[in-house]
């Protein structure tokens, strides 16, 4: 695992028009599969009207949760094309949707996957693209009285914490540090 990977920073849009069809796209960032199932929940309730909403999403430093999508579109001819774009970036934990206005004359196979390819393009293309530390997840259990000494060391390896616990004279922590700090806790 890298210690290091590439997303989006915030929501970013493109647009491709072909033949009087119009694909509007949008660049999301997401941390998970619940952002995914919200982010397209909203999309497909925002633009009920249209005939297609396709999506592909990558998620984990490794790119190890995709899928594509291809929302009644020829197998093949939505879904993939935007994933591919989403991999040539080498982006990660992003979602991107591409909403279909059909536009009365047929595209094609070869048609559509240019446009569902192009219309990604263009949202990633306008997105700002960031490099993120990769973050592992730790939590620890200490005696109460080190819990100075213990704030110390989080603070030193820049550990983002999540949750304080107290019980039986013990505090638990439940934190993020980054991957680089893993051996020194």
């Amino acid at each position: 695992m890298a210690d290091q990977y590439l997303t989006i920073k915030q929501l970013s849009e493109g647009l491709y028009k072909d033949k009087g069809s119009k694909f509007l796209s949008f660049a999301i960032p997401v941390e998970d599969i619940e952002q995914v199932k919200l982010q397209l929940a909203y999309y497909k309730k925002q633009y009920f009207d249209a005939r297609h909403v396709c999506y592909a999403y990558m998620l984990g430093p490794d790119h190890d949760q995709f899928r594509a999508n291809d929302d009644g579109e020829p197998s093949g001819t939505a879904g993939k094309p935007i994933l591919g774009q989403i991999n040539s970036h080498n982006l990660t934990n992003i979602l991107v949707v591409v909403v279909r206005y059909f536009g009365g004359i047929l595209l094609g196979t070869g048609g559509l996957i240019v446009a569902y390819k192009q219309a990604a393009q263009d949202a990633i293309n306008n997105a700002q693209i960031i490099s993120r530390a990769v973050e592992i997840h730790k939590e620890i259990t200490f005696p109460y009285h080190q819990i100075n000494q213990i704030m110390r060391i989080l603070k030193d390896i820049e550990a983002r914490i999540v949750k304080q616990d107290y019980k039986d004279n013990n505090c638990i922590i439940e934190f993020y540090i980054k991957k680089q700090y893993e051996g020194r806790i």
